[in-house]
């Protein structure tokens, strides 16, 4: 049966360019299935899917960040009874905040970094806390993604640039301690955790907002080389953190390994969806190809 799809990328996100990347990625990859696209930008076409969506089957989000991720595009696709892949109105919500999250995280037994988050009426309080955690720590917006507006602070001066960075993306910011090791992440598709994935930032501390866009400038081994005891350990907290933040479909979970120990430090609604992005590469390596992958999530979205 051919389906009939509305696609939505692009947004009006700091992250519109990498939703507009992978939402062509995921049109191609539809096309080649079979099936009818329509593409709608949500910041200029929601009118227009409004009044058009009797004619679908579907909606397929590659929408990331504020708007996208948020659970605020979810409840306009709920008030049309128009499906759609991942995380609902409330999923949405909890993982996108990374200060909830790690609520979540910690209720559910699950290991994140020392730390706690920040709105601006309480900014003077932050310089005490750092110093309380101790230097070097992760100053964060507490809804942005792929890593926008994240700084490393090594010491007390360069705390004032790195808030300021943050508050002007987010009116929250979350403080964490920084932990050093290796980075991985971990997906899930259905019940399922996919192979762990390590990214290793070429001549830098950490996989920041440019490495992650610039080609070549890191790494992804699939599966990680790690010991087996900790990717089965990375995998079971990839499909605990799922559950706890009531996702659905599929999600990818960030970590960072050290020694033993396994740390969480956020999850994706929406991961990056062009050929080369985390979870395709995940999927790949259990055979599902991009374009299986895509079809996957889609009769996912049908099922409910």
């Amino acid at each position: 049966m051919s389906y009939r799809v509305a696609l939505l990328c692009g947004g009006d996100s700091p992250e519109r360019e990498v939703s507009l990347k992978g939402g062509a990625a995921v049109e191609q990859a539809l096309l080649s299935l079979g099936y009818e696209v329509v593409v709608f930008d949500p910041p200029r076409d929601l009118p227009r899917l409004a009044e058009r969506v009797a004619e679908f089957d579907v909606a397929f989000l590659v929408l990331h960040g504020p708007g996208g991720e948020d659970g605020t595009i979810q409840g306009f696709l709920d008030s049309l009874r128009l499906p759609y892949q991942g995380a609902g109105v409330l999923g949405s919500a909890l993982a996108i905040h990374k200060g909830l999250s790690r609520l979540l995280y910690q209720r559910a037994g699950l290991p994140v970094p020392p730390g706690e988050t920040f709105s601006k009426e309480k900014r003077a309080q932050i310089p005490f806390f750092c110093q309380k955690l101790g230097y070097p720590v992760v100053v964060k917006p507490a809804t942005q993604g792929s890593s926008l507006g994240l700084s490393v602070v090594k010491t007390p001066e360069e705390l004032p640039a790195a808030l300021e960075r943050a508050f002007a993306l987010d009116a929250e910011v979350v403080i964490e301690k920084f932990v050093k090791g290796r980075e991985i992440t971990v997906g899930v598709l259905g019940e399922e955790a996919l192979p762990v994935v390590e990214i290793i930032p070429e001549g830098r501390e950490y996989f920041d907002y440019e490495t992650k866009y610039t080609p070549g400038a890191a790494r992804e081994v699939c599966p990680a080389e790690i010991p087996e005891s900790l990717a089965r350990k990375a995998q079971a907290y990839a499909l605990a953190a799922h559950r706890a933040l009531r996702l659905r479909h599929y999600s990818r979970t960030d970590m960072i390994v050290q020694g033993e120990k396994i740390y969480l430090l956020e999850t994706n609604t929406i991961p990056g969806m062009t050929e080369t992005s985390l979870l395709p590469l995940a999927a790949r390596a259990v055979g599902l190809t991009f374009e299986k992958l895509v079809e996957r999530l889609l009769f996912m979205a049908l099922e409910g």
